[in-house]
């Protein structure tokens, strides 16, 4: 083929040639009839060659304007079997394979991107996102995640603090998104692509890790403290309980009252202890499937026994969507944390006209059980609310300050978290249960 190709053009070079030395000899001689044969001989060359090479650039420049619009479905005839639509072909069979293996490694990286538990957001100079994953949006609780002004929502200087963080910076933002409050861990980094620089943030929610770290310090020192305790207590009861017995009732009636006080008092502080030794021997759950529905109707009417009497009606609405939902998980402990959310919902609404509490059910996008207790009473004030699943604290009159700890410790046995954040408007409180 290439072989012919050259013989083709080496020809059309002789006849050139030849024509131009026809027409210069046939000047010289004065033969003005074959100098017009020669003439026009040579002009046909001239335009065969011009043609030959208009012909291939017109090829060249299709095959460019495709590739640019990246349309790969020409091809040129091979009827001739000609050199350069060989060789065309080639060259688009070649770049056409390039792109397939670039769209095909692309899909491979946007599948990782996808899988990986870390949140990915990708801008350019001018704040614009220019690629996301799902996880970074669900932190961000945002879809579509188009600008970082967006992240207003969240925080008012969360967009100057991402547009501001320079490559391997590291920031911790604190904001609320949809599902309570968020603690995010920021690492940056940068890379330049076609002439133009993009910042790549990564989004890691350490919440969830302070969470645990912060529930096995007090694991560690609930231990301690009712070991202790219970060794000093128990000897002291069983003292005033032998010493009680052995005095006569007539006998001493002030150290007999005194011994008693002590011994009740012991076994009041012992059962005291005991509620909260539950809280560090919590059994692992035995999860089974059930249909959420059938759980939630029949809590109701365990939660409304424990309106006060005398009280205003509480009404508890349930919702679950899709209506067959079905959860994996401990129906015991899950009915445990949902009951003790019912009842300090029902509390929080003892002073409302027209008490309400929403107990819904739903799935999201990646497939997690979301249960919700949402009440109209008044909503946690900021400084109590950030203390509320910390053991021992309570602001309740005779409370032990354990169930709210001990539903999130439930829910971190499930792999899952409980959030807490205020209603709409200002008004009410929302707490959430979701589960992995």
């Amino acid at each position: 083929m290439y072989l012919r190709t050259t013989l083709h053009l080496l020809a059309l070079l002789l006849l050139l040639i030849g024509s131009t030395v026809a027409v210069l000899f046939s000047l010289l001689w004065e033969t003005y009839i074959f100098t017009l044969f020669a003439g026009f001989a040579l002009v046909g060359m001239v335009l065969r060659l011009i043609h030959y090479y208009n012909r291939h650039a017109r090829k060249l420049m299709f095959m460019f304007n495709s590739i640019e619009n990246g349309d790969y479905s020409f091809k040129f005839t091979r009827r001739n079997n000609t050199l350069v639509n060989v060789s065309l072909n080639r060259i688009r069979d070649l770049l056409a394979k390039a792109r397939d293996e670039t769209i095909e490694q692309e899909k491979y990286f946007q599948l990782i991107l996808e899988s990986v538990t870390t949140g990915i957001v990708i801008i350019d100079e001018h704040g614009h996102v220019v690629r996301t994953n799902c996880e970074a949006r669900r932190l961000l609780g945002i879809d579509p995640f188009t600008h970082i002004l967006q992240l207003s929502r969240l925080d008012e200087r969360f967009p100057a603090v991402m547009r501001e963080i320079a490559a391997g910076e590291s920031r911790q933002l604190i904001g609320n998104n949809e599902q309570g409050a968020i603690t995010l861990s920021v690492q940056a980094s940068s890379i330049v692509r076609r002439g133009e620089r993009f910042k790549i943030l990564a989004l890691t929610d350490i919440e969830n890790e302070l969470s645990d770290r912060e529930i096995e310090s007090w694991i560690r020192l609930i231990r301690v403290l009712t070991h202790e305790i219970m060794n000093s207590i128990n000897p002291i009861t069983s003292i005033s309980d032998s010493l009680v017995e052995r005095i006569d009732p007539n006998d001493n009636p002030q150290v007999r009252q005194g011994l008693e006080t002590i011994s009740t008092t012991a076994k009041g502080l012992i059962s005291f202890v005991e509620s909260y030794r539950k809280f560090t021997r919590l059994p692992a759950p035995q999860p089974t499937l059930f249909y959420v529905r059938e759980l939630m109707e029949s809590l109701r009417p365990l939660a409304l026994a424990t309106v006060p009497e005398g009280a205003r009606p509480v009404e508890i609405r349930l919702s679950v969507e899709p209506e067959d939902l079905i959860l994996h998980a401990d129906r015991g402990l899950v009915s445990q944390v949902a009951i003790n959310l019912l009842k300090n919902a029902i509390e929080a609404t003892l002073e409302v006209p027209d008490p309400q509490i929403d107990f819904s059910a739903t799935v999201n996008s990646r497939e997690q059980v979301i249960l919700t207790v949402a009440n109209n009473g008044p909503s946690i004030p900021p400084e109590v609310a950030d203390h509320i699943f910390i053991p021992f604290f309570t602001t309740k009159t005779g409370g032990s300050g354990v169930g709210l700890s001990l539903s999130r410790q439930i829910m971190r046995l499930h792999g899952g978290t409980l959030k807490y954040r205020p209603g709409t408007e200002g008004t009410g409180a929302v707490f959430t249960m979701t589960f992995q």
